[in-house]
Order: structure tokens, then C-alpha cells, then sequence
């Protein structure tokens, strides 16, 4: 009997999914390096680029190492398909054009990457897309923000920087009732600990920079959903635009994926550990953490997260504080990105979140003091004293 993938458990999948070795039999799987493809007459390539015959066509369109990523992302996620592409910025403008023309409205929650905000704010609008900003966690006000013409939702939950968390299936149900679409950045949470599509999400994008990668060695995006909604809506954006995933990039995303269930379960037990520690200091005036009680939507994160995650975001009360708790440190790196396995402390307002506006960051909470720790695979007794020692300069 063949073994269904569809029944393995996590760690399998996350091993064997999308495995498609070449006949060499190599036990590492291959890079496929190549920009084009060859065909065996003019009939076949015919057949390819008319889609009634298997295979590929050009690495714009696809690539067999990307295909492997693309797979065994999709098993992993419970998706029928995944298309990869070149950052998770570009998987994010990839699922809001394929999904939205001029003189629709979108709906999102106001806290998100600051990235995602700029193109919502300032893209979107010069092709006559508008939006409208709610305070994601109050399901009222997704209500209240559709017009006639919405037809996206955008969320993302865990919510950058501050860990904000909103009712997936409830906004899920708002969607399905005036029919538009719902694309979660599910980045936070990752895979291991929270599933959009089995709560309703039409898409799920993912900056596979991050956890997937695990290791700060390269960029990647991932737009994940029905096979349908991807066909129709993405298949000729990514054909003609080309948001394409090089091949190398793929393999080492590939190659993370088999560690990943390992890496995020412990940064995530050392990351509830560090965070009781931030909160009880005196210096820290509030914390925000998935795995806390105090976590302003701990009831909806009992319900929807299998796992707090690998983030936790402090506040010091001013800017000064913060840069001189990031400037104590010496085991932790200041940096920008998270997921990573070396621990990373970053300073939003003047870093992730810089292209807002004071206005905008004051919206969603984003005051000065605010550190945003990303937690590594380093010792937690070495990472409890890196942190105990900056937070006492703080």
C-alpha cells in the first residue's frame, strides 16, 4: 500500500513531504540551476505551453527544486497549493493584486508590518483600491467597515510587532457573508501553531525569511490556499510579473522546513521563560506575550494557537531606556529580522515600523519604549543573563 501523505504527522511531513529525488538516487535533493527547459520536439513544447502536457516550461513559471519547497510547504500547511516567491513582501503584494482591481475596498487590521502598511497606505490607492484600518481584535468593527464593494480582508495575527491577536473564524464569517476573501500573515504563529485555513482564511502568506529559513541565510515567500483560488486568481500575476523564488533559495528553505517543528518548539519554551522574566523586572512597564494570562487576547489564542510563539515585545517606557537595554546587551544581536536561531532584539519605532507616521504607530499602541525580542536557540540560562544585565541598564 502507498503511503498518504495527508495522514502523516507533522515531523514526517516536514521530512519526506514534496521529496522528488532524480534518478541519480541522491539522498540530498538537488538544486536545479536552470533558467529554461529543453523538449524533445516542437509538438511538446506546444503541448507544455498549452498545459496538456506535464512539465516545465521556464523558472519563471516553475522550477522543480521550488516545486519541492512549493509541496511540501502546501502538506504542512493543509493547502492544496503553494506558489512560492522572492520575499515574503512579495508574497504579500502578490495576494493582495491577484485578488483585488481598481474600485474595490479592502478591510485590515491597523497593526501590521510596517511594510504591509506602506502598501496599503500609499500602493494600493494609485490603482484605485481603498482601504479601511480597524482595530482588528473587535469584531464589531469588521462589521462595520464593509461597503458595498469589499472584497478583501487582511490580517495578521500574531499582529508585529506587538503581539496583537484577533478571532480568525469570526472575521472569517464576516467575509463569507458578502463574499470576499480573507489572507492572514501568519507569519508569527508559523505553521506549527496555528492553521488560517482550517478556521475559514481563503489565503495564508508567510515570509519564509523568517522561521522557515531559521538560519538569516536567505529571502523567501509562500502564498498558500485552494487550488481554485490560486489558479484563478494567481496563475498569469505570477507568469507575467515574475515574483519568482530562485531555485537556490528554495533548497535551503526546503532544507529548513526539516527542522523546523524542532526549532520554533524550543524557542517557543524558551521564549515563555524569558518572558516571565521581562515582566517581572521592574523596569519593564508592560509585556506582550501569546503564552501569558495577561495577554489582552489570551481567551481567542486558547482557542486558535496551539503555541505562544518564538516573540516577545516589552515596553521601557521611553526611547532612551530602549537603546540603552539594546546597547547592554552581548549575546543578543540587534537586528531586524526574528525566527532566527540566534536571538534578535530590535527597536520598532525607529526600525520594522520607521515608515509610519507618529500618528499611526500611537494607533495600534507602538509608543517609544517598545522592544520587540525574537528568541533564539541559544542557552536560556545565558540568554536570562544577557537580558537581566540590559534591562538592569535599561
Amino acid at each position: 500500500m502507498a503511503e498518504d501523505p495527508n495522514d502523516w504527522e507533522t515531523a514526517t511531513r516536514l521530512i519526506r513531504g514534496g521529496l522528488d529525488r532524480s534518478p541519480h538516487g541522491e539522498t540530498a535533493e538537488p538544486i536545479y540551476l536552470t533558467q529554461s527547459f529543453v523538449y524533445d520536439s516542437p509538438e511538446s513544447a506546444d503541448a507544455r505551453f498549452a498545459g496538456t502536457e506535464p512539465g516545465f516550461i521556464y523558472a519563471r513559471y516553475g522550477n522543480p527544486t521550488v516545486k519541492m519547497f512549493e509541496d511540501r510547504l502546501a502538506l504542512l500547511e493543509g493547502a492544496e497549493a503553494c506558489r512560492a516567491a522572492a520575499s515574503g513582501m512579495a508574497a504579500v503584494q502578490l495576494a493582495i493584486s491577484g485578488l483585488v482591481r481598481a474600485g474595490d475596498h479592502i478591510v485590515s487590521g491597523k497593526a501590521l508590518f510596517g511594510s504591509c502598511r506602506w502598501i496599503l497606505n500609499n500602493w494600493a490607492p494609485r490603482f484605485g483600491v481603498e482601504t479601511t484600518l480597524v482595530h482588528a481584535p473587535d469584531i464589531a468593527a469588521w462589521k462595520a467597515a464593509v461597503r458595498p464593494n469589499t472584497k478583501l480582508f487582511f490580517l495578521e495575527t500574531p499582529a508585529n510587532p506587538l503581539l496583537e491577536v484577533c478571532d480568525i473564524a469570526a472575521i472569517c464569517a464576516i467575509a463569507r457573508e458578502i463574499g470576499a476573501k480573507v489572507v492572514v500573515d501568519n507569519v508569527f504563529a508559523t505553521p506549527i501553531f496555528q492553521s488560517p485555513l482550517k478556521l475559514g482564511a481563503d489565503l495564508v502568506v508567510y515570509s519564509a525569511t523568517k522561521h522557515i529559513d531559521g538560519q538569516g541565510r536567505v529571502l523567501g515567500g509562500a502564498l498558500l490556499g485552494d487550488l481554485a483560488v490560486i489558479e484563478e486568481n494567481f496563475k498569469d500575476l505570477i507568469r507575467h510579473t515574475g515574483p519568482s523564488l530562485s531555485p537556490f533559495n528554495a533548497w535551503v528553505l526546503f532544507k529548513g522546513l526539516e527542522t523546523l517543528d524542532l526549532r520554533v518548539r524550543r524557542q517557543t519554551e524558551t521564549a515563555g521563560v524569558l518572558a516571565d522574566l521581562i515582566g517581572d523586572h521592574a523596569k519593564v512597564g508592560a509585556v506582550r506575550y501569546p503564552g501569558r494570562a495577561d495577554h489582552p487576547q489570551a481567551e481567542i489564542i486558547a482557542r486558535q494557537m496551539s503555541g505562544a510563539g518564538t516573540v516577545v515585545a516589552f515596553d521601557l517606557g521611553s526611547r532612551d531606556a530602549a537603546f540603552r537595554f539594546l546597547n547592554a546587551l552581548e549575546l543578543v544581536d540587534i537586528s531586524n529580522n526574528l525566527g532566527d536561531a540566534k536571538s534578535m532584539a530590535t527597536h520598532p519605532n525607529t526600525t520594522t515600523h520607521r515608515s509610519m507616521t507618529e500618528e499611526q504607530r500611537l494607533e495600534i499602541g507602538l509608543t517609544e519604549g517598545w522592544v520587540r525580542l525574537s528568541v533564539g536557540l541559544e542557552g536560556p540560562k545565558d540568554l536570562a543573563r544577557d537580558l537581566s544585565r540590559a534591562l538592569d541598564a535599561a
